[in-house]
């Protein structure tokens, strides 16, 4: 992998969302990323994301997905640097940005709602790269209808809480160390009924029903909880919060979704031009081709509208707003579905090379398809942006 630097950001860094932390924060993430990512293990994909989360640990770049008290590097989670950090990965090596998503997915719960105890315990392992992350939220029957969730937490004598159900399409199942589980503990009908609990890998009656393999390998896997007996104060939150807490989490992370659609399509972008540059035909090159100019002039357009939505996103949340709900809603919608039709060019402009298994724009097309679909398809977002707007 050539090295990327912080170029293939164009002028987006003088862009006036960001403050000098930021720019910096950018340029040693992407100086490291470019150095360490092609040496990391890469063929088998727990052993890779394993190798990714403790490198990102070790390099200090994990303390961005926790609270400074808990070791973190701002006193609340910042956008801004979560969706930088997802971007500059996401340029490079689709699982790096999969390993440090879902740091921060798998613990901002905790660091929104959980106890202090909580905090201090999971917290600063997840920041140093040892311990894993996963967020337990989707169900067979109920992905975007959190409502539906079907799962169940049930007291079991005064201090525990028994938990019985399937979770399925869990990033990280299977490797990590602890999951966010929602779980239907009947406060009241449909989702004002749900709480969270952190529930520890190692519990008895959790277990790994099937792994999942999807057209980008990640750590994915159906999760079965029977009889799982965990401390009612492994709670995060209070009773029947939980559709809150999923909410107020998913509020943070759902524009770091864009901003990883974001990189991706820049690296597309990035291999369309050189491509275009380099490939000779016809007595010039392929970049000669008026046609060729105008799906490039495309992709550029639709990386900077994406660019806009993303960082206006986070900026909002940064700026102390309590949700960011449309505006994180528009910067997912618009990132990822922008995103596929960048690195759809950048296929067909490769043409047969395109579709080639081993080069990066082949790579880019498998690795977009999901970031239409998860944390809320676009579909939803269309829902949630309108909604918002008819109130």
């Amino acid at each position: 992998m050539a090295a990327l630097g912080t170029g293939i950001f164009g002028d987006t860094l003088d862009w006036p969302f960001f403050e000098a932390h930021h720019r910096d924060f950018a340029g040693r993430l992407s100086a490291w990323a470019d150095a360490t990512l092609p040496g990391l293990p890469h063929d088998d994909v727990d052993e890779a994301c394993r190798a990714r989360v403790k490198a990102l640990g070790e390099a200090g770049f994990l303390r961005a997905a926790v609270p400074a008290e808990y070791g973190g590097l701002h006193a609340a989670l910042d956008v801004r640097t979560l969706c930088l950090a997802r971007e500059i990965l996401a340029a490079r090596d689709g699982l790096a940005d999969f390993a440090f998503a879902m740091q921060g997915l798998g613990t901002g719960s905790i660091s929104v709602a959980g106890s202090p105890e909580m905090k201090a315990r999971i917290l600063p392992a997840v920041a140093r790269g040892e311990r894993i992350a996963a967020f337990a939220l989707s169900e067979k029957e109920a992905g975007s209808d959190v409502a539906a969730l079907a799962t169940t937490a049930t007291p079991d004598g005064n201090t525990h809480v028994r938990i019985d159900g399937e979770k399925t399409w869990i990033s990280n199942g299977g490797i990590a160390d602890h999951y966010v589980v929602f779980a239907r503990s009947g406060e009241a009908p449909g989702a004002r009924g749900l709480s969270a609990y952190l529930v520890e890998a190692d519990t008895p009656g959790l277990s790994i029903a099937e792994r999942i393999d999807v057209i980008a390998p990640h750590p994915l896997a159906t999760l079965r909880y029977d009889g799982c007996r965990i401390p009612a104060a492994n709670r995060i939150g209070g009773p029947g919060d939980g559709f809150k807490v999923a909410m107020a989490t998913l509020d943070i992370f759902r524009s770091t979704v864009g901003a990883a659609a974001l990189g991706f399509a820049r690296r597309a972008l990035h291999e369309t031009v050189s491509h275009a540059k380099n490939r000779k035909l016809f007595g010039g090159t392929l970049g000669d081709l008026q046609l060729s100019q105008a799906a490039i002039a495309d992709s550029a357009t639709e990386v900077d509208a994406a660019a806009l939505l993303v960082y206006r996103a986070a900026w909002t949340k940064d700026r102390g707003a309590p949700r960011v709900t449309r505006e994180a809603a528009l910067a997912k919608l618009v990132a990822t579905e922008n995103a596929q039709k960048v690195i759809d060019r950048a296929v067909q402009i490769h043409g047969g090379l395109g579709v080639t298994r081993g080069v990066k724009v082949e790579e880019l097309y498998r690795e977009i398809r999901a970031l239409r679909i998860y944390e809320g398809a676009s579909e939803v977002q269309k829902v949630v942006i309108a909604r918002d707007l008819l109130k």
